[in-house]
């Protein structure tokens, strides 16, 4: 009977203890608990573009126009055509969409990108860790760096850099970015002039009134198929080395890892090379 007393009497301290209030101030592990899934659940994440490009039935491409082999607007047509709008639209396809093209410049593309003006940019577009801190990239398309173009006569007057930056050589560049970026770098005695349109850049080298363009190995090779006057220098062993891809919005992951497989498959089976070959050779 003692004992028994003694349990009863155990089991009521213990049930009037769990109901007790908690000291002012100092909420229970239970209602921390409960008010933290109520956060959770008010705020939910930004919708993935995996989820909203095809309930849209639009990809929206941020593309400069200026930069064959990769995109290049015909002014005559208004349409855009290249490797990477071809691309566009396989992307597009796969998303149960169609491309809609966003007019940017090299300067403004990230900003676009990154203010929600397009998808993803799309265009013979340079991984560069200044880049990388504001959008994700892809899985690159290729490899490239920066060489020469000249005129063919002096090919072999322009290939290094020390020949390149020598007073009285006139180097041209577009601006706004990697081709910028590099000459200013690395030019210092030689003239340097930014020609505002990388769509007519070429034919500045070709009339005399520059010398010396340095800009990526494909876009090098491409301005050399179509204008004979002009040579590549060196496009094998370019002076630096870089990588092109796809940017795309940072923070949506699920994106990123579609674009990723999708850019992956696209390179091993055959499909960006004949896009490129049609261009190239």
């Amino acid at each position: 009977m003692k004992r028994a007393a003694t349990l009863s009497a155990l089991t009521c301290l213990l049930a009037v203890t769990a109901a007790a209030p908690a000291a002012s101030g100092t909420p229970t592990p239970v209602r921390a608990a409960a008010s933290t899934a109520g956060k959770q659940a008010s705020a939910p994440g930004k919708p993935s573009a995996l989820d909203t490009v095809p309930r849209r039935g639009v990809l929206r491409v941020c593309t400069t126009g200026d930069y064959r082999p990769f995109s290049h607007l015909d002014p005559a047509t208004g349409t855009y055509r290249g490797v990477d709008i071809r691309m566009a639209e396989d992307l597009a396809k796969s998303l149960d969409a169609k491309p809609r093209y966003v007019a940017t410049t090299w300067a403004k593309l990230v900003g676009d990108l990154s203010a929600g003006r397009c998808d993803i940019a799309m265009g013979g577009v340079s991984i560069t860790l200044p880049r990388a801190r504001a959008v994700y990239f892809s899985e690159p398309t290729r490899t490239d760096g920066k060489t020469p173009i000249v005129r063919c006569a002096d090919k072999d007057k322009y290939r290094t850099l020390e020949q390149i930056d020598q007073p009285g050589t006139k180097v041209i560049v577009n601006p706004g970015g990697t081709n910028e970026q590099f000459a200013r770098a690395h030019i210092k005695r030689a003239t340097l002039t930014v020609h505002p349109d990388n769509t007519t850049i070429f034919d500045e080298i070709i009339a005399g009134r520059a010398d010396v363009m340095m800009t990526d190995a494909s876009e090098t090779r491409y301005q050399a198929k179509i204008h004979p006057e002009l040579c590549s220098v060196h496009p094998d062993d370019p002076f630096t080395f870089s990588e092109k891809a796809y940017a795309l919005p940072r923070g949506d992951n699920e994106f990123k890892a579609y674009v990723d497989q999708w850019v992956h498959l696209a390179t091993h089976d055959g499909t960006y090379r004949k896009y490129e070959d049609g261009w190239m050779k």
